[in-house]
């Protein structure tokens, strides 16, 4: 394992100090490769703020809950602010790679949301890049060498990188809302297409590799309502449609919509247009 890391006044212990905007306190790295496992364990967190760039390979955390296991692949930035709980492990299997910097200050929160990482997220995309390693990497020797000015300057590499990180987090969010736009379009359509067959809304949520809660979730941002929700209106307004230009019977609309069961179909519309399809159709005729 290679380790390279610098301490403020060669100290290992965290500490809070809010007399500058901003302090560094400790910077460093570790690269695995033969060791089997480097694990990390503080069950009251630290006083200070720490973050952890994954370089290459990945991370094992366990965020709030020691069972449960977040891997963060290479390309992410994780953030631990004060007292949090902390568990995490690096494996040699996987060639981890991972900088590490604790900070401290007076105006660390409000400098973190300025530079656009936001409160309540622990991982953060910021991709990969040399420029990353190369400003640790100075954070670490002004730390081991303690020249004239070191703390100003520490201060300003941090800042850097606060910001060369959330310039490339602007880019992912304006990457993801394209694709989140481009999926959100592609499911409404989609059920466009098929609102009288039986749609699954986990299995099309697995078919573009998201989860039912994240796709759910997202969709009713895009359109308003749940993906049944919009099912249901697209199936409802047909059912109208053909309830007034039709003489089909209320079972064949039904079918035709997507209802096997006329009952079930009666009573959705019922709850939907204050009235059974039944009379609905007496009412516009």
């Amino acid at each position: 394992m290679y380790i390279n890391s610098g301490y403020k006044n060669n100290s290992l212990v965290d500490f809070k100090d809010k007399s500058r905007p901003l302090i560094v306190g400790s910077c460093g790295t570790y690269r695995l490769s033969l060791q089997p496992k480097l694990p990390t364990y503080r069950p009251r967190g630290r006083v200070d703020f720490q973050m952890i760039y994954v370089a290459s390979g990945r991370g094992h955390f366990h965020f709030d809950n020691p069972e449960d296991e977040t891997v963060v692949d290479a390309g992410n930035m994780v953030l631990f602010r004060p007292k949090e709980f902390q568990k995490y492990e690096y494996y040699g299997a996987d060639k981890t790679e991972v900088y590490w910097i604790h900070f401290t200050g007076g105006n660390v929160t409000n400098l973190l949301r300025q530079y656009g990482f936001a409160d309540g997220q622990r991982v953060f995309p910021v991709g990969t890049s040399l420029e990353y390693e190369r400003v640790f990497k100075r954070i670490i020797l002004e730390l081991q060498r303690c020249q004239d000015g070191h703390e100003e300057m520490l201060e300003l590499l941090l800042r850097y990188l606060f910001i060369i990180f959330g310039r490339e987090l602007k880019r992912e969010h304006i990457f993801k809302n394209e694709y989140l736009d481009h999926e959100m379009e592609l499911a409404a359509s989609y059920f466009n297409e098929n609102y009288n067959r039986d749609i699954n809304i986990e299995e099309y949520a697995a078919s573009r590799g998201m989860s039912v809660s994240w796709f759910i979730r997202n969709f009713k941002k895009y359109t308003g309502t749940t993906p049944m929700q919009f099912v249901t209106s697209i199936r409802i307004t047909n059912a109208q449609m053909l309830l007034e230009t039709t003489n089909y019977a209320v079972n064949e609309i039904a079918r035709s919509v997507g209802y096997d069961n006329p009952l079930y179909f009666s009573r959705l519309f019922r709850k939907q247009k204050g009235c059974a399809p039944t009379q609905y159709r007496k009412k516009e005729r």
